[in-house]
Order: structure tokens, then sequence, then C-alpha cells
């Protein structure tokens, strides 16, 4: 098991904070952009 400073991290690009790995995202985590749903919609509204 790792530790959570071990995992790794990405930047949103909508509220430029960083967001750490999670197990659901485990099989996704290339593809995953948003750290949550609300800026996932939030950038959906924006363009």
């Amino acid at each position: 098991m790792r530790k959570k400073s071990e995992l790794p991290t990405k930047v949103c690009p909508v509220c430029n904070r960083p967001f750490s790995w999670r197990k659901k995202w485990e099989r996704d985590w290339d593809q995953v952009i948003y750290c949550s749903d609300r800026c996932r919609s939030e950038a959906k509204k924006s363009t």
C-alpha cells in the first residue's frame, strides 16, 4: 500500500487546485481531467 504523499497528482484546469489519484479512477487516470463534477460542469458552461 502506498502512502498518500506517493500517489500521483494532477492540477484541475478549472479551479487550479491539485487533486490526487483515487481508487475509482484506477482504470481511467490518464483520461481524468477535472477534480470534480462541479468543475466538469463549469468547464462545459464556459465553452
